[in-house]
């Protein structure tokens, strides 16, 4: 049955391999995840298990969510979050899942929110072309043209254009990475590769949609 973990993203650093090689790896501090919910296809119409992560005072909960927590017989935890399985779930209420779940060689997706750099221009969030240098331009890191004149009434920028906005701070999935190590003594999980996110955020580690063939 395929599996994920949650995990807080502690930053980059690198190990070496057996023949010496240098790898640069992500680490990801996995502290103990605790199965808050378990849902099948009979009670719920599909097959999903819900894993809580992190430590929260119990003032910092509404009703509803410390109602669910008192329901499972769990304590509360800050963050849940939902995987989808394609079988029946195999999980129990208030298990406990740890970092070794995985094993080094496996492979790999790594989901996060990215770090969130504001309003932006169309060359940084697009990688547009800058505008001419020379003397007489006015356009050096304006948007371009946003829409062909069009007839019965001029132009028209179409959906999806793309223009300047927020930048980051949204769902990004990096697929098939390499698990370079599992340290259980430290509850740590070495990741070959860079993954979404600032120091300190929640990332979800799961099987790879994409398996080697």
């Amino acid at each position: 049955m395929s599996k994920a973990i949650l995990g807080t993203k502690l930053g980059m650093s690198q190990v070496f391999a057996e023949n010496g090689d240098l790898i640069p790896v992500s680490v990801i501090e996995v502290l103990p995840n605790v199965v808050a919910a378990v849902k099948t296809v009979e009670s719920d119409g599909y097959n999903a298990v819900q894993l809580g992560y992190g430590a929260v005072k119990e003032k910092h909960l509404t009703k509803p969510v410390k109602g669910q927590f008192e329901k499972a017989g769990i304590d509360p935890v800050k963050y849940l979050r939902e995987y989808r399985l394609a079988e029946k779930p195999s999980y129990t209420v208030g298990q406990t899942l740890a970092a070794d779940i995985f094993a080094a060689g496996e492979i790999v997706d790594v989901i996060g929110t990215s770090r969130g750099k504001g309003f932006a221009g169309t060359i940084k969030r697009h990688n547009h072309q800058r505008g001419p240098e020379s003397h007489g331009s006015k356009n050096h890191r304006q948007t371009a043209s946003l829409g062909a004149r069009m007839s019965g009434g001029g132009g028209k920028v179409f959906k999806g254009k793309k223009m300047p906005g927020q930048l980051g701070g949204v769902r990004v999935t990096v697929q098939h990475l390499q698990v370079v190590r599992v340290d259980t003594a430290r509850n740590l999980m070495l990741v070959k590769g860079g993954i979404p996110g600032a120091k300190g955020s929640l990332v979800m580690v799961q099987d790879t949609v994409k398996p080697v063939k």
